[in-house]
């Protein structure tokens, strides 16, 4: 018997689409949460089990498609709380045909797309060099590095080439760019006309979300066109995933005190045996209407306990003296006073 892990969740999706959904009218939205695993190079030192949460989008090809998974994508990551990032876009269908401007064999492409998905421009560059290329495709390629930017990237890509499939593929980026635009999204983006993708069924638009704090994207989405007819049924598709694992360690750099426990407790419950009734039911009232409260497990008087919620920047103290009193301290005025608790609660 063979075990196979699955690297990622949108072949499962697809194979899913095109023989379980023949009969639905299109386009199809999918959304799902799994764990996938991968082992390669690239991950040493970083988990190979992870959590994907991701949304596909089957059976349209239009820009509007593609930007709406986009859309999806950036609101996702705004409604985790998520603020500081960026979704890089690429195009495998540019990529793909300047390629072919460069007159490279098919072992020639693979090694000199090897050297561009790596990163290894100076290796690129040398290939290009000892190649019969035009000398526009030269230049092109030696401004990929740096076409990474706004949309004026885009023009600036378009005065480099005279590929007119290339030039296609650039109109539908600005297409793509001008539906963001209508959704307000258009700060979340960049070009990165170096970026190719790693899984081999992208035929169109890429794109990654990187923020601070973790260590690889936290997004990966783009157009597979091709990959349903590997299944029978020849619906083009976008999607995106989210690795849940990286988006969590993003919002703890944003936010590193909510790494810390009990960092959201604004109040400090305290109680004397007689008052430790009475203090359950109040602190349990309160969580209820979406007030922080922690439990003292302090064994000692009500200074002990003020000190401590003095060092945890705590704004006050309910200290229940018995089943009718309670003590309220408010750290933030250095206030105190007795009140009934039928009166107060």
């Amino acid at each position: 018997m063979t075990l196979a892990l699955r690297p990622d969740m949108t072949p499962a999706i697809a194979r899913i689409a095109a023989t379980a959904y023949t009969d639905t009218h299109l386009p199809m939205r999918f959304s799902y949460i799994s764990n996938a695993f991968r082992h390669n190079e690239s991950y040493q030192g970083k988990i190979k089990e992870f959590t994907q949460a991701g949304v596909e989008l089957i059976g349209s090809s239009s820009a509007d498609a593609t930007a709406e998974v986009v859309a999806v994508a950036i609101n996702s990551l705004l409604q985790t709380g998520l603020t500081d990032f960026c979704i890089n876009i690429g195009c495998v269908a540019f990529f793909k045909e300047i390629l072919t401007d460069t007159g490279f064999e098919q072992k020639e492409a693979k090694q000199f797309q090897k050297y561009i998905l790596a990163k290894d421009f100076v290796s690129a560059q040398k290939m290009l060099h000892n190649s019969t290329a035009p000398k526009n495709i030269q230049t092109l390629f030696t401004e990929l590095p740096f076409l990474i930017g706004g949309k004026e990237i885009l023009k600036k890509a378009a005065d480099l080439t005279h590929n007119k499939k290339a030039l296609a593929a650039l109109t539908q980026l600005e297409n793509i760019h001008d539906i963001l635009a209508c959704y307000g999204m258009e700060n979340y983006i960049l070009y990165d006309l170096g970026m190719i993708g790693h899984l081999d069924y992208y035929s169109g638009i890429i794109f990654r979300g990187y923020a601070r704090g973790a260590t690889s994207s936290i997004v990966d989405g783009g157009r597979y066109d091709n990959l349903l007819s590997r299944f029978g049924t020849d619906y083009p598709a976008v999607g995106f995933s989210i690795k849940v694992n990286m988006l969590l360690s993003a919002l703890l750099y944003m936010h590193p005190s909510s790494n810390t426990p009990d960092a959201l407790a604004d109040t400090l419950v305290a109680y004397t045996p007689e008052g430790r009734k009475a203090a359950m039911t109040i602190a349990d009232e309160l969580r209820s209407t979406g007030v922080h409260i922690e439990n003292s497990l302090i064994c000692g008087d009500l200074d002990t306990n003020i000190r401590y919620a003095k060092n945890k920047k705590m704004g006050g103290i309910l200290y229940f003296l018995d089943h009718e009193k309670v003590e309220i301290v408010d750290l933030n005025n250095n206030e105190r006073k007795i009140v009934n608790i039928a009166d107060q609660f």
